[in-house]
């Protein structure tokens, strides 16, 4: 039975909330693929807010794709059109949103623990799109949820994560997620992009320096991005074509894992990058089945948070 209010991180679940979010979203993501789709009426009369102070293409699409499919009203805030630009703040913002009576607001920000400020401090319900680099819940559970739908058993699992580890709330999110449900991570960055103690993201996290041996004998093989929008003008790397060089994967690297492991990535691709082109688009790729998993997720998640009585 779910029981929190808002859904603000990875951190603070268990084993059962995990479990209730992804036996919810395997039903919708095989409603959803019925003959023509899926139309509920779950959150009738629900108003979903997605309030995005940065740029999103995947996770606010499917938000709102998430929230119209279960019959609520959603709408969609730019702050860049907003008072925001006026010298509003955060907490006023959300103040005004909750004003309108609004049952759910999915808020993304730069600044790492804004969906927490938030939640502290209205009766909304929160969910967490993505903060600063500290966490993204829902990418999290859409990525096990597509890791299962394509066979695989979390507990034990073998997942190579490589690429701007230091600045991801992705490899934050995922690592904390699949050490709760028993998988074992290698992460994998160059030296200016490896947090400082990776080991604090959980027992089951091991850092691994090399691509090749992150990748050796794997199940899952996630790519992740530079994040470039957080390095605040300093050069961590020195080139692409160098950063792809070594820390790219490419089809000789992939033979190192297992035949049958899979290609993962959150989006959006700098292909050529961290990941070749023909991998991106090959048959071991699941990241467009990762966009269909996200609508899925975000429908249980909606469910889930609306149903809980503000207090």
């Amino acid at each position: 039975m779910w029981t929190h209010r808002h859904l603000l991180g990875i951190e603070g679940l268990s084993p059962e909330d995990v479990a209730h979010l992804l036996g919810a979203a395997d039903g919708y993501l095989a409603r959803m693929r019925e003959p023509g789709g899926f139309k509920g009426t779950a959150l009738r009369g629900r108003t979903i807010i997605n309030l995005f102070f940065e740029s999103s293409t995947r996770t606010r699409t499917s938000f709102e794709l998430a929230g119209k499919r279960l019959g609520a009203d959603v709408v969609n805030v730019s702050p860049a059109q907003s008072s925001v630009t006026k010298g509003e703040t955060l907490l006023d913002t959300v103040k005004n949103i909750e004003a309108m009576h609004a049952d759910a607001i999915v808020i993304r920000h730069a600044a790492s623990g804004a969906p927490h400020f938030v939640a502290a401090r209205t009766k909304a319900a929160i969910v967490n799109a993505g903060d600063g680099a500290h966490d993204h819940p829902t990418q999290a559970l859409l990525d096990v949820l597509t890791m299962r739908a394509h066979g695989k058993t979390i507990a034990g699992l073998e997942v190579a994560i490589v690429g701007d580890i230091l600045h991801s709330r992705v490899a934050r999110s995922n690592a904390l997620l699949l050490g709760m449900l028993g998988a074992h991570v290698r992460l994998c960055a160059p030296k200016t992009m490896t947090p400082h103690a990776p080991e604090t993201l959980g027992a089951s996290v091991r850092f691994a320096p090399r691509i090749e041996e992150a990748v050796e004998g794997a199940d899952v093989v996630m790519m992740l991005r530079i994040q470039n929008e957080r390095l605040a003008g300093d050069s961590l790397m020195a080139t692409a074509r160098e950063y792809s060089r070594t820390f790219g994967l490419n089809a000789r690297v992939l033979d190192r894992a297992k035949k049958d492991a899979i290609v993962m990535h959150p989006g959006p691709i700098n292909r050529g990058v961290e990941l070749d082109p023909a991998l991106a688009d090959g048959p071991r790729s699941v990241i467009l089945d990762q966009v269909e998993a996200g609508v899925a997720v975000r429908m249980a998640v909606l469910e889930a948070v609306t149903s809980v009585e503000r207090s």
